[in-house]
């Protein structure tokens, strides 16, 4: 399957809490939009691999994404390497997608910028044809090579190179997140699990209070943040007008 946008998390919930707003805006513009998860998130301290595919196919829904697939790798234990590229060229070369939105380079987590090079290398190499990689069924996987590889930020706070306005679809990205109900505070019900970084009310209030404010910064109510590896360029200055406040 042709996709416009591959977007890839590390762990289960990632996309959702970086760029799921992002993706949903584009899916209401047609666009086909798919997600791969790295690893199964099995070193997690709440919940369970299999109520992670659960939730993870329930926020897929609620994005809208065509395809959501896990590759598998070791969580906490995976590389940058040729092993681990290669299974995500041949991820890239199957959906094919003009972009690719992914990790951050550097953040708290080290799985996220271990992740976030993985990604990079990988869109690079994906495009040399002397990489042989094939399908499941053994058909060879022709060369492709992603038009952008956009950064969501993360924990750590980075100066954005882009900015998109997500306002209308604001209430839909919180319900992508709160599908992965054993991993965040649940404001309906309380919480009794485990206590971790991402659990207490202050980590959901984090993510709107981001949104708020890059959203200031270009005069909408809520935005994400993106870093670009390369210049965005523009075809004319009417993609600079914005919405007056």
């Amino acid at each position: 399957m042709k996709l416009d946008i591959l977007a890839i998390g590390v762990h289960p919930d990632d996309v959702e809490l970086g760029c799921s707003g992002t993706l949903i805006s584009e899916i209401r513009r047609g666009k086909k939009i798919g997600i791969i998860d790295l690893t199964q998130g099995e070193l997690g301290t709440r919940g369970t691999i299999e109520t992670r595919y659960q939730e993870a196919s329930d926020a897929a829904m609620v994005i809208g994404a065509k395809v959501r697939e896990n590759l598998k790798m070791r969580d906490g234990f995976f590389r940058n390497d040729e092993e681990h590229q290669l299974k995500l060229i041949c991820a890239i070369r199957k959906y094919r997608p003009e972009i690719i939105i992914g990790n951050i380079l550097q953040d708290r987590h080290p799985d996220h910028g271990r992740a976030g090079h993985l990604i990079s290398d990988a869109c690079f190499l994906s495009g040399l044809a002397k990489i042989e990689t094939r399908d499941e069924n053994g058909k060879i996987l022709e060369k492709w090579r992603p038009k952008y590889f956009l950064q969501y930020i993360q924990d750590w706070y980075h100066e954005p190179d882009i900015l998109i306005d997500i306002s209308e679809v604001f209430e839909q990205k919180m319900k992508s997140i709160e599908a992965y109900s054993t991993q965040f505070y649940n404001t309906q019900t309380g919480d009794e699990g485990p206590q971790t970084y991402i659990s207490t009310p202050d980590f959901i209030d984090s993510i709107i209070a981001r949104a708020r404010m890059l959203g200031k910064r270009i005069g909408v109510k809520y935005a994400e943040g993106f870093i670009s590896e390369k210049k965005i360029g523009i075809r004319n200055l009417d993609a600079l007008i914005q919405n007056e406040t």
